[in-house]
């Protein structure tokens, strides 16, 4: 009887609201896949330099060297024939060609592994990261801790001076544990947003 292997190429999502580890756990899965003499590229986006210009940075302090690129197409500059994954952190910063790129590389035999928010400050779905969790072959949930209840966070809250944040306020805000918490369902607060009670 004939066995036949499974084509390689596909694609896994890291997700869930900040401080949830997402970042930590891509790193996790670099570094064994680096100790297993594995070819990986890490990227992440130009916007996000909060705690390194060059690296990938947990919130807990894990890093790992990247790419940093202006844009999604940039990243098929560096992928060479030996290149076995590739890595992006962040996705959610990335246009809508990171969806592109993604499907390319998966279809060419790689592994590509993102990380990124599902979900922005107001709890709403965060730019490219419903269609690549739909389109992905894996995909991990991570949650953190409410930082009000101590109950399973999903949601990110954004504060202004200790406050919580207009539904006005623009989508993207690069920050850290300033200008964000984790919340639960019931502890997240964004002003002005519709609710059905309206």
């Amino acid at each position: 009887m004939m066995y036949q292997m499974y084509r390689p190429g596909y694609i896994e999502v890291i997700s869930g609201c900040m401080f949830a580890g997402k970042t930590e756990e891509l790193i996790r899965r670099i570094k064994t896949l680096e100790f297993a003499k594995k070819n990986v590229l890490v990227f992440k986006p130009a916007i996000d330099n909060r705690y390194s210009n060059t690296k990938v940075v947990s919130h807990a302090g894990s890093s790992v060297e990247s790419i940093v690129v202006p844009d999604a197409r940039s990243i098929l500059d560096f992928v060479k024939d030996d290149t076995d994954v590739v890595a992006i952190d962040e996705i959610q910063f990335f246009d809508e060609d990171v969806l592109l790129v993604c499907d390319y590389l998966a279809r060419k035999g790689l592994r590509v592994m993102a990380a990124g928010l599902d979900t922005d400050f107001r709890a709403e779905p965060f730019g490219v990261m419903p269609r690549l969790i739909t389109d992905a072959e894996f995909v991990t949930k991570l949650t953190a801790v409410c930082m009000k209840c101590g109950a399973p966070a999903t949601r990110t809250q954004r504060l202004v001076n200790g406050k919580p944040a207009q539904y006005s306020d623009p989508i993207i805000m690069v920050g850290a544990a300033e200008a964000y918490e984790a919340r639960c369902r019931h502890c997240h607060e964004v002003i002005g947003k519709p609710t059905i009670e309206d």
